[in-house]
This record gives structure tokens, C-alpha cells and sequence, in this order.
């Protein structure tokens, strides 16, 4: 059972340089586009899969420069014996510490013994492939691998032509399901032959006035063709070898026509089927023509649930279903530094991670994330953007911006996860109220310096507080509206009864509005009523979308002035998450 124990890369496509020692298991790359995950699954392919030769081009390069050689290290362990042979490859095994993660050039007791294959690509577009390790580059010596060996190590690509698997060609999961093979040289001969005659006999009457000018124009310029020409299938296209031997259903219906996901299933159930042979699987965009329940299961026969770990999966995803799936240690982050350096960090299960992933997956596929004190946030938050949207400016989620509700109850719940999501490379804003302080010491100071933004409200406020007391007051009695359309006039009227100690109602609040304008204290009763604890009058992410929209936005320039550059703080860290 063979894995990849650390992969390198210089140079090749977007990156310039990337060190990985990867997982075991599953190992799910999730990243923005272009940020090099498809490229870290080609190298692997590249310089493990069993090819003889591959093209190149200048765009493989770094920056397309072609000075700047392509070299792409993988080192695998758990060998077999043949792969561990010291008259084979003595010079070139190495050793690696399972514990401490460390490759070292000297194979010892105690680490596991591993071979470095490398490939390189210089400027003359010619790769190479050889083993490598830092004391036999020094001697100058030089090995390939094996064909056979190389056999070995080559990983199973379920890609887009995962159907290619279905029928026996060479490299097919279905040699490597047992050691059976077809012995059929003479029968597949004569099928050939068959083939070519019947097809004559039948093509012969349909393009028979072609032949007939084909044989014409030939006797006219000499050309010894015969009496006549003849359509038969060519020679080379069925020259049938076992490659020509497919799967077919009870019907007779070539397995290769299956729908694209219901391919990919089925060869990684092969595959998983085939651990034993080959242990290493590369998928791109796992998700690719599978609905939600199919792609659980194709995630199940790549072993995401099983402790055992039968192979060793590198893919790649776009989709939360998949992350939801996956425990923290299974994805990585890959993230681009300047000048080409690439990382991939794992999730990890600590810090809420695990938690977050089931909830608000999808703020893992994004760039920059808002963690919310509650629903009231996130919808407050998303009803602005779409107000700035509707005054022309480009979508937070546009941007690649997502948001994270933290559930309500202590701030430190909200800052704890946006220094998990800080410490993954995601650019991280916290939205929360000010009516609760946070207990934890050093929490906040560590979250800022770490590089994370925060935004609440004046000392002492929920949200709600701050539309009433700072909103004009059409804006006041457009809330008022809003409420009752939500929770009905008769709780609101309990609720200002009940926090008034039985002294205010709502008819006073409202003929007050009317008459004179919402005084001080109206405001601040409002607040307190409309956050009631158990029944609050606005309490989900779509009522309070729809009060940040429809009133908050549209009336925005008549506000208090501090509740104004509030507003702007969060436009400000939305708009720049390009």
C-alpha cells in the first residue's frame, strides 16, 4: 500500500515553489481559482503516472520562463520489497520519520525506508525521469525506475475520462482488480479479419458509385488497385488487442456510455476494490456530474469514513456537500504567497473547525468571510450589500465574500472562529453587538494583531438598539411597519408594556411619532422591546435583509452620524475583498 509521503515542486504552471508532506487518507485541496490545486494533482500524475514520455510547452513554466527548470519531487513509502531491493536502488532509498514528518537522505532504523522520484523539464522541453537522493547526485550516479516498478506506484486518475478504466487497456483499474489476463492473440485476430469482410460486403452496395469513380481514376492514371476498389475497415483502426475488451451491461450495452458521474462511481468503487495494487487516486473536482446523495457515496468508496484508510485520495472540490462530508484533518487551504510560493494548510478539527464545516461550509470556498454574532448580522450585512449593489457597486459575494453565523450568545464564540479562519490565510471581519463584552483576556488583541478586523456597535447596543435610537424617524416608523407585518401589533404592544413597567404603549409611541417626532426615550424603549430575548420582533437573517434593504439603505443619509460611519466601516471591508 504505497503513499505519497512528501511532494515538491519548482517552477511548474502558477507555482514557483510548494513543499507538502500530505495526509495518509484523503487529502481534499480547496482554494479560489487558479490558485494551483489542479496543478499540485498534475504534478503527481506527471511524475508518478506510467507513461514513457508526455509533451511540454512553455506555458508549464513559472512565469514562462523557460530558464528556470521544472522539477517536481515525489517521495513515496510504504514500498514493496521489490522497490526496496539494495542491489536495484541502493544508492537512492532514503528514510523518512513518520513521527516528526521529516525526510532524511539516509535510510536508518527506526524511520521508514522511501525512494524520491524526480521529474525535470529544462528549456529544451525534454523530461526526464529519475531517481534521486542528495548522495547520489554528489557521486553523479543516475537511475530510472523500472517500467515494471514504476507500474507499481502509478496513481489512478478518475477524471473526466474515468470511463477509459472500463475496458482493459493498458494502465486500467481493471488489471489491477487480479492477476487474471485474456489470452485471445488468434481469436481477436480473427475478429479483426471478420470485421473487415463483413463490413466490406455491407459497405460495398452503399458507396458503390464512389468506388466505382475511385477505380476509374486510378486505371486512368495506372494505379494497380485491381478490378475494384473496395470500403473495408482499415487495417490499423481494428487491429484488436485486449485494450478492444470492454465491460459491458446483462443488455449488451458498452459500460463506457455511462452518464459521467455514474462513471467516476463506478471506477472508484473499482479502484478501492484494486487498493491492494494501486493505493493513490487523483480526482479533480470530485463533485463533477454527481447529485448530493452520489457524491456522499463516491466519497464513501474513497474511504473518507473508513480509519483504516485503503488509499491514499488527492482531489480537489467546490463544493460544501463534500466539505460537510470530510472531517478538518482531510482538507488543506491552498494558498498563494507572493512570488509564486504556494502552502496548503490543514483545516484541522480544533477551534470550532469541524463545527463550522457543518454549518457554513461554503465560507471555506471563499476569500473573505464576515463571522456573525447571530442571524440579525448576517442579515443585516447581506441586506446592505444588496442595498450598495442597487447603487452600483459589485456584490460582496461577488468578491468571493461569504458569511458565518456564530449562533448568538458570548462574542467570543465569533472571535475564537475568526482566528481559526485567520490562521488558514482567509481575510476575516467579526460582526457583533456591544451589549455583551468579551471574557476571555487577550482574545481580541490577539485576533487584531493576528490581522483580523472587528466591527460592533456603541458600547452597550445591539443592533436593534442602534436602529431605533439612530435611525430618522421615518425610518422609525417604517420599523414599526415591519414589526407588525412580522410578529403582529398585539405582541409588540406586550412587549413595550412589559419593558415600560406598564407605563408606555404603543399607541402613545406611534401618536408621538406623529405628532412631534420619536423623543430619546421612545427610541431606547424600542430598542429593548423589539431585542426581547424570547420573542424578538425581527430575530432572522430574512427580516432583517429585508429592514437593511428596503429601510436602513434608503434612508441611510438621514441617520445619526456615528450609526452612518458604521455602515461605512462594513462597506469599506466588503467592497475591498476583490
Amino acid at each position: 500500500m504505497t503513499r505519497i509521503r512528501h511532494l515538491e515542486i519548482r517552477n511548474f504552471r502558477s507555482i514557483q515553489t510548494f513543499d507538502w508532506t500530505p495526509s495518509n487518507g484523503i487529502n481534499c485541496l480547496i482554494g479560489p481559482g487558479d490558485s494551483g490545486k489542479s496543478t499540485i494533482l498534475d504534478a503527481i500524475d506527471l511524475c508518478l503516472g506510467a507513461r514513457r514520455s508526455t509533451s511540454f510547452g512553455d506555458t508549464d513554466f513559472f512565469g514562462l520562463d523557460v530558464s528556470r527548470t521544472i522539477v517536481i519531487q515525489v517521495t513515496v513509502g510504504a514500498l514493496p520489497d521489490a522497490l526496496k531491493n539494495l542491489d536495484a536502488y541502493g544508492e537512492f532509498l532514503r528514510g523518512f520519520d513518520l513521527r516528526t514528518r521529516q525526510l532524511e537522505d539516509e535510510p536508518r532504523t527506526g524511520i521508514e525506508t522511501v525512494l524520491t522520484l524526480k521529474l525535470e523539464v529544462k528549456g529544451d522541453l525534454d523530461p526526464s525521469w529519475t531517481l534521486h537522493s542528495d548522495r547520489a547526485a554528489h557521486e553523479q550516479l543516475e537511475r530510472t525506475l523500472a517500467w515494471k516498478d514504476r507500474s507499481l506506484l502509478a496513481p489512478a486518475r478518475i477524471g473526466t475520462y474515468a470511463n477509459a478504466n472500463l475496458s482493459w487497456t493498458r494502465g486500467s483499474v481493471l488489471n489491477r482488480l487480479t492477476d487474471e489476463r485474456a489470452d485471445l492473440g488468434s481469436e481477436l485476430a480473427g475478429a479483426a479479419r471478420a470485421a473487415r469482410t463483413t463490413f466490406g460486403a455491407q459497405a460495398g452496395t452503399q458507396l458503390s458509385q464512389t468506388l466505382q469513380v475511385v477505380t476509374q481514376t486510378a486505371t486512368d492514371l495506372g494505379v494497380a488497385i485491381g478490378a475494384s476498389a473496395q470500403a473495408l475497415l482499415d487495417a490499423h483502426s481494428v487491429s484488436i488487442g485486449d485494450g478492444a475488451i470492454a465491460l459491458h451491461s446483462e443488455a449488451g450495452i458498452p459500460l463506457r456510455s455511462l452518464g459521467t458521474g455514474s462513471g467516476r462511481l463506478l471506477v472508484a468503487g473499482l479502484q478501492r476494490a484494486a487498493a491492494a495494487a494501486a493505493t493513490v487516486a487523483l480526482v479533480d473536482e470530485v463533485e463533477y456530474g454527481l447529485e448530493p446523495h452520489r457524491l456522499m457515496r463516491l466519497l464513501d468508496s474513497l474511504g473518507a469514513k473508513d480509519s483504516a484508510q485503503p488509499l491514499q485520495v488527492f482531489m480537489t472540490t467546490h463544493s460544501p456537500v463534500t466539505l460537510r462530508e470530510l472531517a478538518g484533518n482531510q482538507i488543506f487551504v491552498v494558498r498563494q504567497e507572493p512570488g509564486g510560493i504556494h502552502t496548503a494548510i490543514c483545516a484541522g478539527t480544533d477551534d470550532g473547525i469541524q463545527g463550522t464545516l457543518r454549518k457554513a461550509a461554503e465560507a471555506f470556498l471563499s476569500k473573505s468571510v464576515i463571522v456573525c454574532e447571530g442571524a440579525s448580522e448576517v442579515g443585516f450585512a447581506r441586506g446592505m450589500d444588496q442595498w450598495w449593489v442597487h447603487c452600483g457597486a459589485t456584490s460582496f459575494l461577488a468578491h468571493g465574500g461569504s458569511y458565518v453565523d456564530a449562533g448568538g450568545g458570548s462574542p467570543d464564540q465569533c472571535f475564537m472562529r475568526g482566528e481559526a479562519f485567520l490562521k488558514l490565510g482567509y481575510r476575516v471581519l467579526v460582526f457583533i453587538d456591544a451589549d455583551k463584552s468579551v471574557s476571555t483576556v487577550g482574545l481580541v488583541e490577539r485576533f487584531v494583531a493576528a490581522g483580523g478586523q472587528y466591527l460592533t456597535w456603541r458600547s452597550g447596543l445591539a443592533l436593534e438598539d442602534e436602529l431605533f435610537r439612530h435611525s430618522c424617524d421615518d425610518a422609525v416608523e417604517a420599523l414599526l411597519n415591519k414589526a407588525e407585518e412580522v410578529v403582529g401589533r398585539e405582541l409588540m404592544a406586550q412587549h413595550i408594556k412589559s419593558k415600560s413597567n406598564g407605563q408606555v404603549t404603543l399607541d402613545q409611541i406611534e401618536t408621538e411619532g406623529l405628532i412631534s417626532g420619536y423623543t430619546p426615550a421612545s427610541r431606547e424603549l424600542l430598542g429593548l422591546a423589539a431585542r426581547n430575548n424570547k420573542n424578538g420582533w425581527f430575530k432572522s437573517v430574512s427580516s432583517f435583509q429585508e429592514i437593511a434593504k428596503d429601510i436602513v439603505g434608503p434612508h441611510i443619509a438621514n441617520a445619526e452620524p456615528g450609526f452612518i460611519e458604521i455602515t461605512n466601516q462594513l462597506w469599506r471591508w466588503m467592497s475591498a475583498a476583490a
